[in-house]
């Protein structure tokens, strides 16, 4: 399958499920996850990155206008998407030269691991932070970050090995 048309296709999902059946999960009152993130994990690495930051920035457009959030899901996904290289350079050392080969999924589970935690936590974190905008109660958005975030990576590293399973 096309590489433009398989991402699109990825796109339009995540956006689907994130809208119509992630947003209505509601764990223990207020434990929501937010797996449209996998979509900054999962394109490739390229050195022009605009498509890449206006697809990101277009899905979490996508789930504020339906989730009525005012943009904080739009500036979140933008964050972790605009700083993914800094991480792939700490965690995989890699470079402008490596990017046409990376493969997230033919890393070590434990890079892989601390990637996607890492990128997760800081979205996390900056998406309660705006919409609590108040460091009042920073224990409050420090509890809806690590369990959201526990939820979101359940989700994706249970989804990940079973349609890598199949393939």
């Amino acid at each position: 399958m096309n590489k433009t048309l398989h991402f699109a296709l990825l796109f339009i999902f995540l956006l689907f499920l994130q809208v119509f059946v992630l947003n209505n999960i509601l764990f223990m009152g207020y434990v929501n996850p937010y797996l449209y993130i996998a979509f900054v994990f999962l394109y490739p690495l390229k050195v022009n990155r605009f498509p890449f930051l206006f697809a990101s920035f277009m899905l979490g457009l996508g789930v504020d206008f339906f989730s009525d959030s005012g943009g904080i899901h739009a500036f979140s996904i933008l964050t972790i998407a605009y700083i993914r290289l800094f991480f792939v350079k700490v965690y995989f050392r890699k470079y402008e030269a490596d990017y046409p080969f990376f493969n997230l999924h033919s890393e070590s589970f434990g890079k892989v691991f601390n990637f996607v935690v890492t990128l997760t936590l800081i979205h996390h974190f900056i998406l309660f932070s705006f919409a609590n905008f108040s460091f009042n109660n920073i224990s409050h958005i420090l509890l809806n970050s690590l369990f959201s975030g526990i939820f979101t990576l359940i989700l994706y590293f249970l989804g990940n090995y079973i349609l890598s399973k199949k393939q």
